[in-house]
């Protein structure tokens, strides 16, 4: 689901995103930033407060190593869901 600009710092540049879920309440997506000159993937959620998109979480990957032991790590929970 694409979605208009992401509420993220303008310090950041957002290379691409996708939004996983979005409600007038709660937003996560996920963006390939760049951020001071280094690539990174980020999973955010926000919370809409008075009108506003607030940042509640941010989670980083920063390389392919770190993503791997991510992925193998949540695909052994996985296998334990219905």
């Amino acid at each position: 689901m694409e979605e208009g600009n992401l509420p993220i710092s303008e310090k950041l540049k957002v290379l691409k995103s996708f939004t996983l879920y979005k409600t007038g309440k709660w937003w996560s997506a996920v963006a390939l930033i760049d951020s001071f000159g280094r690539k990174q993937i980020a999973l955010y959620v926000w919370l809409n407060k008075d009108g506003k998109w607030k940042r509640n979480q941010k989670f980083i990957i920063h390389s392919k190593l770190e993503w791997l032991q991510i992925k193998e790590a949540v695909e052994n929970f996985v296998l334990q869901l219905k």
